[in-house]
């Protein structure tokens, strides 16, 4: 059986995750909100 608490203590995150969390954080991404906004800009 596992022992949740021991494999907590082996867990390291991926370095892929943070170098994901990184370029998220640096690159000017557009969520929907974006999106929805500059179709109703070009609609107009």
């Amino acid at each position: 059986m596992l022992d949740f608490d021991e494999e907590l203590k082996r867990f390291k995150p991926s370095l892929e995750i943070e170098e994901i969390e990184d370029a998220v954080y640096r690159e000017d991404m557009s969520d929907m909100a974006d999106l929805i906004k500059e179709v109703i800009d070009q609609t107009k």
